[in-house]
């Protein structure tokens, strides 16, 4: 799948889209910045980091046919972050691999907003009609209240508690038919 075929998807405030090469210094920014990489790593990212971060999110659709969208300002077009989903070959117990692993980040400023619940629903609606037997999980830290909000609100359950990369992981799984809660 070319990033031409990315679809873009509309949703009342987002528009979300392929990442791009443009994109990299509104990525290397986010990624940058400890609010964002607290729970995610828990060390901001260097440039290369980030670039390697952003050419994964591009190659994913390549190689899987789905992959992270661009999550920008419906009214601005600012980066405001990502969504989407990817399959590492992550090294964890039990194995996640096959699954449509689900993630997000945003921007500070956006973050209590509904910005990633919307981005989130989004995304897995397209996941859930694209590819409907396949499982979607996604892998939060305990701390992470918010994304775990996020998470549960979108039908996903937590099925697995283990160590990655040296700090406690929650695994959660969603099955396709799973609800979303209003708001």
């Amino acid at each position: 799948m070319s990033q031409e075929n990315v679809p873009v998807i509309e949703t009342p405030r987002l528009i979300l889209r392929a990442l791009t090469p443009d994109d990299f210094e509104a990525h290397a920014a986010m990624w940058a910045d400890p609010v964002v990489t607290r729970y995610i790593g828990g060390v901001p990212q260097t440039r290369e980091q980030s670039w390697i971060r952003l050419l994964r999110h591009i190659g994913m659709w390549q190689a899987m046919g789905f992959g992270f969208w661009a999550v920008t300002d419906r009214r601005t077009g600012r980066l405001l972050g990502e969504a989407g989903f990817h399959d590492l070959k992550r090294a964890v117990v039990p194995s996640i691999e096959g699954t449509m692993e689900t993630g997000w980040g945003f921007v500070p400023d956006v973050h209590g907003q509904g910005i990633a619940t919307e981005a989130v629903s989004a995304v897995l609606a397209w996941g859930d009609e694209s590819r409907p037997s396949l499982r979607k999980t996604c892998l939060i830290s305990p701390e992470n209240t918010a994304s775990i909000r996020v998470a549960e609100r979108h039908g996903f359950c937590e099925f697995a508690r283990m160590t990655y990369h040296d700090a406690p992981t929650i695994l959660f799984e969603r099955g396709p038919s799973a609800q979303i809660e209003a708001g």
